[in-house]
């Protein structure tokens, strides 16, 4: 079977760039492999009305994706080349083409995997069955170690398919139904076992909701206290729902005062030690437990970038601390790239720390 995908971008902002690749990911994961896809001007109607012209009548399935504002333009310009209307809120199937239209990013993706795959598994007459295995923190070694040795035990009977960013990841075991589930079953041990340090589900979630859901399950308060990854921390724990359960509070201490007056580091461990270094990074986590507000923190400190502050340390060098009430664990690293994906690497690794303190 043949698939077109169709990316409506905005050519007088170059800077809007639309972001279809969550969209074509879970396409993949799906077992659905694009055989053609294009990038053509909203503002070109001709243009689209051309192309869905070919392509529906050269492909089994045709999908538009595009900013959620041109949703309702690009719907009707499907409805207009087929001929008849949508019957869901994305798919809209004539007795040759399947047509969809989905909105960007991880919301896109969400309905390739709820909407669409569905009547894509019913028209090529199968059914696929989906296994994930969700990791975090993973040296790169290991994971395309486990997934070599994983992809061997599979053979051609199973689809795996691996996504990563910032550290965090997760593979994807596609088969259809006529595949042995003990087939599948294996290769999840497999990957199970050699990522074993590193696993936090076997359900498609983030690290921030598996945290949440572990400290909601012990029954557990978590607060923050972060130097240079400006509350992303906090920001990825409040975004799961029900995180006000479990999360105290967050504070951003950038400046050596506010780490000496709201977190009790003392002033002789940052003249000597400086503020990034591991003994800055424990008693931060330390002073957070100590205000008996929480049962679990976790700091960071660290040079995010461009500069090291003046420093000879390297950019990207940070610490990151974890505790409770028992202990503190301090985690040195050194993240590659700029800014951006040092502090994202950053925020990934700690919360995964966080969740294997406690799970």
């Amino acid at each position: 079977m043949k698939y077109a995908l169709l990316v409506l971008v905005n050519n007088k902002n170059p800077f809007g760039a639309v972001d279809f690749l969550p969209v074509t990911d879970a396409f993949t994961a799906g077992g659905v492999f694009l055989d053609e896809t294009a990038l053509l001007p909203y503002d070109a109607p001709l243009a689209v009305s051309e192309y869905l012209a070919r392509v529906s009548s050269e492909c089994d399935g045709v999908f538009l994706v595009c900013d959620r504002a041109l949703l309702p333009s690009a719907k009707g310009a499907v409805s207009s080349e087929a001929r008849a209307e949508f019957s869901g809120e994305v798919v809209l199937e004539t007795e040759k083409c399947l047509f969809a239209v989905l909105p960007t990013g991880k919301e896109g993706a969400e309905l390739v995997s709820s909407e669409v795959m569905p009547f894509v598994d019913r028209r090529r007459g199968n059914m696929y069955c989906r296994e994930v295995v969700c990791f975090a923190g993973a040296p790169s070694e290991i994971v395309r170690s486990a997934l070599q040795d994983a992809r061997d035990a599979a053979g051609d009977k199973l689809l795996l398919h691996l996504f990563e960013r910032d550290g965090q990841g997760k593979i994807q075991i596609v088969y259809d139904k006529n595949t042995p589930k003990m087939t599948a079953d294996e290769v999840v041990r497999i990957l199970a076992t050699e990522l074993s340090d590193y696993v936090y589900s076997l359900r498609d979630e983030s690290i921030a909701e598996r945290l949440v859901e572990a400290l909601k399950l012990h029954r557990l308060k978590i607060s923050t206290a972060e130097s240079f990854t400006g509350g992303g921390v906090g920001r990825e724990i409040v975004r799961v729902a029900g995180a006000s359960e479990v999360f105290f509070e967050g504070l951003n201490t950038y400046n050596s005062a506010s780490k000496i007056s709201r977190l009790g580091v003392s002033e002789e461990t940052l003249r000597t030690e400086g503020a990034v270094s591991d003994e800055t990074a424990y008693e931060m986590a330390a002073g957070l437990l100590a205000s008996g507000n929480c049962d679990v923190a976790i700091a960071t400190t660290g040079y995010a970038g461009p500069a090291a502050e003046g420093s000879n340390e390297p950019v990207g060098l940070c610490f990151l601390a974890v505790g409770t009430k028992e202990r503190v664990r301090v985690y040195r690293h050194r993240f590659s790239g700029d800014r951006e994906s040092v502090t994202a690497r950053a925020i990934t690794y700690a919360l995964h720390y966080a969740y294997r303190e406690i799970k």
